[in-house]
């Protein structure tokens, strides 16, 4: 029978146990406790782990079957999006407001009660100031109105969050992230959990087993740390 491993803040920060051995209810989670320090967190997305908890409870550790993701060349863009992306409606832009991009992920979901809580917004942050969090934003003028964050490591981008305040704006930001992930040589964007938003989008099920085999391979390319930052650019073009 599958049993909730323990952690604590003084383990080495690769010391999660196999995924396999997660809960089946609530689908995947794995373990409790520990910290947020880099080094646990880049160690456990490495093994297909990501923490999510809310205010209060102790730092919970998933790694749900299936898993959610898109692969680049899948992005499944609908005509109504084409035509806002040939509009050039908005611009975009990379690690320019990484900051302003997780608090608006975080006070969207505030109502309905969020994992994006303080420490996990500093935690995240710091993981960005080292080089391994970005995001991309989306901009109406010089309003943030859209944006998508994740981590990279190796050839993987696992998804977090995105935001919008306006039509289409996540999904612009999620067309730029793909096309930039794509140029930069990634094979997989990570997105968790399945949603309705994210199978329209293209978004497959990956059997926990075969993506937890998958992230290991392909978190041992080369990273790319470090900035990425662009500035604000027009949204125009599909190529």
């Amino acid at each position: 029978m599958a049993r909730l491993t323990l952690l604590r803040n003084d383990d080495p920060p690769g010391d999660f146990p196999d995924p396999e051995q997660a809960l089946d209810d609530p689908n995947g989670l794995l373990a409790l406790g520990g910290d947020l320090s880099p080094p646990r967190l880049l160690a456990a997305y490495r093994r297909g782990i990501f923490p999510w908890y809310e205010d209060g409870q102790p730092i919970m550790w998933w790694s749900p079957d299936p898993r959610a993701v898109l692969l680049p060349g899948e992005l499944h863009i609908s005509r109504s999006l084409r035509r806002t992306l040939r509009s050039g409606r908005f611009s975009v832009s990379t690690d320019r407001d990484f900051a302003g991009v997780i608090s608006a992920c975080a006070q969207l979901r505030a109502a309905q009660g969020t994992w994006i809580i303080a420490d996990m917004q500093a935690a995240y942050l710091r993981l960005h100031e080292l080089g391994h969090a970005h995001s991309i934003e989306t901009w109406l003028g010089d309003r943030l109105v859209g944006g998508v964050y994740g981590i990279a490591i190796g050839g993987v981008f696992f998804g977090e969050s995105m935001f919008s305040t306006e039509t289409d704006a996540s999904k612009v930001a999620l067309v730029a992230l793909m096309k930039q992930l794509t140029a930069r040589g990634f094979r997989l964007l990570d997105c968790q959990l399945e949603t309705p938003h994210l199978n329209s989008l293209g978004s497959r099920l990956m059997a926990r087993r075969d993506f937890v085999r998958t992230v290991r391979d392909l978190t041992r390319l080369p990273d790319q740390a470090g900035s990425w930052q662009t500035a604000p650019c027009p949204s125009t073009g599909l190529s």
